[in-house]
């Protein structure tokens, strides 16, 4: 899930400007790079428990609804490759200071919305700053630590504010909506921003990386854009008569395919690619991406069917349904730690075709729910078994996708594990909400009189099974290609964040 998360291009190590093996201030400035961390982890999961509230205050249609995570997590996961190399390049403590302004004020923007283009709005924003602000705390982190001991340490607190702040993000989440407002869901996160920046201030060393320090700006721009007019496309079906068959609809799919087949092309051609190709040709590799975005795309897209049926078909409040989700972020860093200890013994293969098939069967557990299911014997079982699938999955996958990486392109590829969870959270949550909505209006029309309720109950079953479909894709493949044997990542680099951290939830 989804795992949100800092992912990020690890810089160049050594040279003048690294900071100095003994650096008596190391692990104070492990603190401020924790508290930033603990930010981006929290807005990752603190704003999903918000989302019935938000709609509602702001008068937000059910088809436009998933802009308000999918606008973060697009720009989070289309700039990522990008934001790494800013923070490489312009300086990693100045990259993450204005990240840190940038995502207060973006939180600020949204605490304060009136309407939701506001709010979409300051959600993109937060997902740019993001997107820059992740990078530059782990490359930050990469140069602070150069002792493989301390960086195993640094790197393990990193990994534990990942898995343990999505757990306090959902119950922040529903204590800030029941008990304050939904609004402050985002504006909690200004505090947090300020204090790591005037802390970061006199602890935080300076580094950067030299030599050919070229930005690849039409890749960015192109890849952001084309995957930002493929979510628009799934929107407009949603809203439009004819639905997937609109002209509307058709043209604003034509012009996604036309953006990202001409980034697939510039990639190819340009000196300094954003994309360097020969980093998803590999079969493994290119194979563990894509069941990166299938896995993204069926997770996010159960999360915000799941926040909706608990709170507005079970009338839980927003902190029962922050601690319903509790089971799910512990189960998957039980599971997490069970993997790293079999990896080496199976294989990624195994691993992950036994995730894949236990995240396959939960969903399709969810496919039962109707307008009286019990939490205690109809979500919890699907938690469990989802929860100890994703941590089979994510372990060995991170292991499969970097294994075999040259130096060169170890960053690119680290980012680009997570790009393709952002981005997969992204399409699922769009699509998924387009076959919701296209799915209770064409139930309301056959069944005239029915409860409305039962129609939301229809449409959300049919999500959870192209969910699934979804989740059994990825576990085919996996099991088709997955050949090799990786690995376990070594404690001592960005690699081995990647392993700590389990999908965030948007």
């Amino acid at each position: 899930m989804s795992q949100e998360s800092a992912v990020a291009q690890p810089p160049a190590f050594g040279g003048p400007d690294a900071a100095a093996p003994h650096d008596s201030r190391r692990w104070l400035a492990l603190m401020v790079i924790a508290i930033a961390q603990l930010m981006v982890v929290l807005d990752a999961t603190i704003v999903n428990i918000a989302l019935p509230h938000a709609q509602q205050a702001l008068h937000i249609s059910d088809a436009d609804r998933q802009w308000i995570v999918t606008a973060y997590t697009l720009t989070f996961g289309g700039l990522l490759l990008l934001g790494g190399r800013i923070a490489d390049y312009v300086g990693r403590k100045r990259t993450f200071l204005i990240g840190l302004i940038g995502f207060a004020a973006a939180s600020a923007l949204g605490g304060i919305a009136a309407n939701s283009a506001m709010l979409f709005g300051a959600r993109a924003l937060q997902g740019a700053f993001g997107a820059i602000l992740a990078p530059a705390a782990l490359s930050l982190l990469t140069v602070t630590f150069t002792e493989p001991k301390d960086r195993a340490k640094a790197f393990g607190v990193f990994g534990a504010i990942s898995g343990g702040g999505a757990a306090i993000g959902v119950i922040s989440g529903g204590v800030l909506t029941e008990y304050a407002n939904w609004r402050w869901c985002l504006l909690v996160n200004i505090p947090i921003a300020l204090i790591a920046f005037f802390l970061a201030l006199p602890i935080v060393r300076e580094s950067k990386a030299h030599g050919n320090t070229k930005y690849d700006i039409p890749g960015a721009i192109m890849s952001t854009a084309g995957l930002g007019a493929l979510v628009y496309g799934f929107t407009k079906a949603a809203t439009e008569a004819d639905h997937w068959t609109a002209p509307v609809t058709l043209a604003w799919l034509a012009v996604a395919a036309v953006l990202l087949v001409s980034f697939v092309f510039w990639e190819s051609r340009v000196k300094n690619p954003l994309l360097p190709l020969r980093v998803v040709t590999d079969r493994n590799r290119g194979v563990s991406f894509l069941v990166s975005i299938l896995v993204g795309a069926g997770l996010l897209g159960m999360f915000l069917f799941l926040t909706y049926y608990l709170q507005l078909t079970l009338h839980y409040s927003a902190v029962k349904t922050g601690l319903a989700y509790l089971p799910f972020s512990g189960g998957i860093i039980v599971a997490a730690g069970i993997a790293a200890q079999l990896l080496p013994r199976v294989g990624p293969r195994v691993l992950m075709t036994v995730g894949g098939a236990m995240a396959t069967a939960a969903m399709l557990w969810l496919t039962q729910l109707d307008l009286n299911s019990s939490y205690a014997s109809a979500i919890l079982p699907a938690f469990i078994a989802m929860s100890l699938g994703m941590g089979f999955i994510f372990v060995p996958l991170s292991s499969t996708a970097l294994s075999g990486v040259e130096n060169h392109d170890a960053g690119v590829a680290s980012a680009m594990l997570n790009t393709t969870q952002q981005v997969g959270g992204s399409l699922g949550t769009a699509l998924l909400n387009t076959i919701f909505i296209t799915t209770v209006t064409n139930y309301l029309i056959s069944h005239a009189g029915k409860n409305p309720l039962q129609a939301n109950i229809h449409g959300y079953n049919v999500a959870f099974t192209v969910s699934a479909g979804l989740l059994a894709l990825g576990t085919v493949l996996t099991f088709l290609f997955i050949r090799k044997p990786a690995p376990v990542l070594a404690a001592d680099g960005a690699d081995s964040a990647i392993a700590a951290e389990p999908v965030m939830i948007h």
